[in-house]
């Protein structure tokens, strides 16, 4: 048995000064609230990415977001998906697509007209940034706010993975400050003990402050528009609140309850200031939409006990794994990442809906969530034994499945073709790129073959009935979109590759895609008897006869037309034997060669987080335990973790990017359990005895 408590605890995230870039989570799947240094929202300005990102330096937002919270700017022109469509030439006759967007002119200057309904569309909803709870700090009674976190003095700040709690330690003007951060698990609720003398003074007080929406490329938040939104403070009673918060067609509330003090609206708009004589303060802040009826009172005690309990029984279930004992000088790095992804997977992307690339923790994209990026954010919580957190969010796409259908009969097809750029309405967002995507389609189908793997029985029963039209219909979908040529079944253009630097126009049978379409029909073959019902013929003849994959010079090419390959941006022909369990598109020892040639020739530093673990699965399947772990660990810029286990990819873009967290995990689990008919155990690891792998509780992939 591992001592999960101790592999768990030593990974204790610690921070001790200020930086824009570290920021700690507490949350749920979903909802988060995202802390600076002093345990709560203090300098909000000091972690703004918008600022920081034209200026090169590595920022994150601290925001407070939900699953539910979500807004849509005006929209005086009326626009709708058929204003951002452009029309294109199929076998099945004129199809649309709705590609009108142009990401440049979004990241500033004017928007052609011809890209506005586009625009409009693709920035619409946004998620809200629910409001900012922080300390307010005076040199003294009465005087201007601190803005500058330098004013600490020996700050030590703790996140307990073990029990889910953020303790935040400084000292200022002489005076030392504790805060305890912690999250309800089951609720959209934030809990705060502030320990200081600085509180009788009135040095100290606690600010809540509620921004407008933002649809800006990459801002959660605009502090620069209270006329736009309303906040109505409501007392209820001795040492309790409710703010009534209304942005154009959105609304929602927020309670708010406290030891001790009173609140009272601060000279800024928006902002509201609770002080308090007492040198200690519990304070609890309830989030809900608008509908959610009675909002009960909230207790510091109760939220910590609840969230150390919820944060306990998460170690001690599922899968864990211990390189205690290696000699490798990567294995205690290889382990902290592991450790912090799980963290970070299950605060951000646990959720009833697919979680955006940032997760809860700040937007990216306008807080939507890419359907493509799904599988990497969420297939390992199946074979880490916590198929519960993946569940939740599969349910959503039932409730998309109707829009989803509709878009597939738009462009002449059947059954139900999913988007990839969406927000929980499943309304698609128009895009050059994610119009045309289509790795995203099997992705439900893997990932409810993973959960069926992790569960029993009954509970697989439960599964097959629940998700049999959802199977069905992507797999109608799926079957519809190739076309036959002289006996063989091609996926033709438009179509855009997962390495999304190609003509869509112009591209045909992409590697990876081909081997997916192979292995999502499969799954649906398999969810049919499953169900009691035959094979189906049309499918097992598409499965039959798909384009085998491009070869050139002895390895896979990216796609089947010129330029075939590009060196840069994702090896994408490397997940159809790796991600993709084994097929009779790929030949091992051509995959091989593959790897290889991409290892010996690759611009890395266009790479993303995912390519990482993709590396490792492919060599893991192969073989190559060796490559595996190169691979998964090499040093390069997108593969850095920073001591909190978050990801930059593009700066402050992109300052946190969780389908590495997911990929690394899903890797790992590879390596560890295998597959089924694996020879070994712990095949992606070296047999040299350089590293020493103590695991439990997976589940092994197909």
């Amino acid at each position: 048995m591992i001592d999960r408590q101790a592999l768990v605890r030593r990974h204790t995230v610690e921070i001790t000064q200020p930086d824009p870039a570290a920021a700690l989570t507490v949350g749920n799947g979903d909802f988060a609230y995202t802390a600076d240094i002093t345990g709560m929202q203090t300098f909000p300005a000091f972690h703004d990415q918008a600022a920081a990102f034209p200026e090169g330096r590595l920022a994150l937002n601290t925001a407070t977001m939900s699953g539910w919270g979500w807004h849509a700017m005006p929209n005086p022109h009326g626009y709708v998906l058929a204003d951002a469509m452009t029309t294109y030439d199929s076998p099945r006759g004129p199809v649309q697509y709705p590609d009108k967007f142009d990401m440049n002119s979004m990241m500033g200057g004017e928007i052609p007209e011809e890209f506005r309904a586009g625009a409009w569309l693709h920035a619409n909803p946004q998620r809200l940034d629910l409001g900012r709870i922080g300390l307010v700090l005076r040199p003294e009674a009465g005087a201007a706010p601190e803005q500058d976190p330098a004013v600490l003095e020996d700050p030590v700040q703790r996140l307990d993975l073990w029990a889910g709690t953020i303790t935040s330690v400084f000292t200022y003007a002489g005076h030392q400050v504790r805060v305890t951060t912690v999250a309800d698990p089951h609720r959209a609720r934030v809990a705060f003990r502030i320990e200081s003398d600085l509180l009788a003074t009135g040095q100290a007080a606690v600010a809540v402050r509620f921004p407008y929406a933002s649809d800006g490329f990459f801002a959660t938040s605009d502090w620069t528009a209270p006329d736009k939104h309303t906040t109505v403070l409501q007392s209820l009673g001795e040492h309790a609140c409710r703010f009534e918060r209304t942005l154009d067609d959105t609304t929602y509330v927020v309670r708010l309850d406290w030891s001790d003090g009173e609140i009272a609206a601060a000279a800024e708009p928006h902002t509201f200031e609770l002080k308090t004589s007492a040198t200690s303060l519990e304070l609890v802040a309830t989030f809900a939409p608008q509908d959610a009826g009675a909002l009960g009172r909230g207790e510091f005690l109760t939220i910590e006990g609840a969230a150390n309990a919820w944060w306990r029984a998460f170690w001690t279930t599922g899968a864990a794994i211990d390189f205690t004992g290696s000699t490798d000088p990567r294995a205690a790095e290889l382990e902290r990442r592991v450790v912090l992804s799980q963290y970070l997977n299950a605060v951000n992307c646990s959720g009833s809906t697919p979680p955006q690339e940032t997760g809860l923790t700040t937007n990216s994209w306008y807080g939507k969530f890419h359907l493509e990026m799904h599988w990497w954010h969420a297939a390992q919580f199946a074979t880490w034994g916590r198929p519960d957190l993946l569940e939740r969010s599969l349910d959503w796409y039932l409730t998309i499945l109707d829009v989803a259908k509709e878009t597939a009969r738009r462009q002449h097809y059947a059954g139900a073709r999913w988007p990839k750029h969406v927000a929980p309405d499943g309304r698609e967002s128009p895009s050059h790129i994610g119009a045309l995507l289509v790795w995203q389609q099997p992705h439900p189908l893997y990932l409810l073959e993973l959960l069926h793997r992790s569960r029993t029985e009954p509970e697989r029963e439960r599964l097959v009935a629940r998700f049999a039209e959802l199977v069905e219909e992507t797999a109608l979908f799926m079957a519809s979109f190739v076309e036959e040529r002289d006996g063989v079944y091609h996926l033709p253009a438009p179509v855009m590759p997962a390495q999304e630097f190609y003509d869509a126009r112009a591209t045909e049978d992409p590697t990876f895609e081909l081997a997916y379409w192979w292995w999502g029909l499969e799954i649906a073959q398999r969810w049919r008897e499953r169900s009691g019902l035959k094979r189906h013929e049309d499918w097992q003849r598409i499965q039959d006869n798909l384009a085998r994959p491009h070869q050139r010079d002895g390895v896979y090419t990216a796609i089947a037309t010129e330029p075939y390959l590009r060196r840069d941006d994702h090896p994408s022909m490397l997940c159809a034997l790796g991600v993709v369990p084994e097929n009779p598109l790929i030949d091992p020892a051509v995959m091989e060669a593959t790897l290889l040639d991409v290892l010996a020739d690759w611009q890395w530093e266009t790479a993303w987080g995912w390519d990482f673990p993709t590396l490792a699965m492919t060599a893991t399947r192969l073989g190559r335990p060796d490559l595996a772990v190169d691979g998964l660990l090499m040093e390069t810029g997108k593969n850095t973790f920073l001591p909190t286990g978050q990801v930059p990819q593009f700066g402050s873009l992109l300052p946190i990017y969780l389908s590495t967290n997911g990929g690394v995990l899903a890797a790992v689990s590879l390596m560890a359990a295998g597959w089924d008919g694996s020879d070994t155990d712990c095949p992606g690891f070296p047999k040299d005895g350089s590293w020493v792998v103590q695991h439990e509780g997976f589940t092994p992939w197909p």
